[in-house]
């Protein structure tokens, strides 16, 4: 049997309550089996199954001797949930930086200097220069998926 294609909608309401995005950051994060991952979330057995085979059906979750573990797809999902904290955590900057863009007191040389200036995430900073035509690319860095943003001209099949 072929699987279609999970949706964008599938896949984040696969996750879209803090139970599941808990139970999908556990799994990420930790090699646990089933049974200690079930008591690990306090979820009742019906929330934890039935969230579990959302992700299983979305595709970013599977069973790999009798533990769960991310698919390469869920790599990705986590990645951009990486990427949705790191934004949450700088939002009055961001903030900051929308008020600018809307009165253009700033010159654009001079909003890219202030960017540089408030933010320490490399990948916040890339995704504000670049804008929204920016590719997403992930990588590991220290252990850890990190998403970085490329041009759309540039060549990833290097």
């Amino acid at each position: 049997m072929v699987k279609s294609q999970a949706s964008a909608a599938t896949v984040l309401r696969a996750i879209a309550d803090d139970k599941s995005l808990e139970l999908f950051s556990t799994v990420a994060l930790e090699t646990i089996d089933s049974k200690n991952l079930k008591n690990k979330t306090k979820l009742t057995r019906k929330q934890y199954y039935s969230r579990l085979s959302r992700m299983t059906r979305a595709g970013i979750v599977r069973r790999k001797n009798g533990k769960y573990v991310l698919t390469t797809f869920g790599k990705i999902v986590y990645g951009s949930k990486l990427t949705i904290e790191n934004a949450l955590n700088n939002y009055w900057k961001l903030k900051a930086i929308d008020s600018l863009e809307t009165s253009n007191e700033l010159p654009k040389e001079e909003q890219q200097k202030l960017i540089e200036t408030l933010f320490d995430s490399e990948e916040i900073k890339e995704i504000l220069v670049r804008g929204s035509s920016a590719e997403p690319v992930l990588k590991r860095v220290s252990g850890r998926l990190s998403v970085s943003y490329a041009s759309p001209d540039s060549n990833h099949d290097s």
